[in-house]
């Protein structure tokens, strides 16, 4: 079974290489989510920051909105 199949969260790397975003734009985005507690669910433990998969992926499935194009 492959790590990403068994992580039931997204690390920072692995949100900015889905979204295709840069490293200080992906902290952005997701410092933005907590704050807002949406579309998604954003966990912070320190300056770390964990992403559970399930509502990551429901947002992705769902069209993933503007709140990205906010930060441009």
């Amino acid at each position: 079974m492959h790590d990403q199949e068994i992580k039931k969260v997204y690390e920072v790397s692995d949100i900015q290489k889905i979204l295709g975003l840069g490293r200080s734009k992906t902290y952005d985005f997701l410092e933005e989510v907590y704050k807002n507690k949406k579309p998604f669910y954003v966990i912070k433990i320190g300056k770390l920051y964990k992403v559970p998969k399930l509502s990551f992926d429901k947002w992705v499935e769902n069209g993933m909105c503007d709140e990205i194009n906010t930060l441009n």
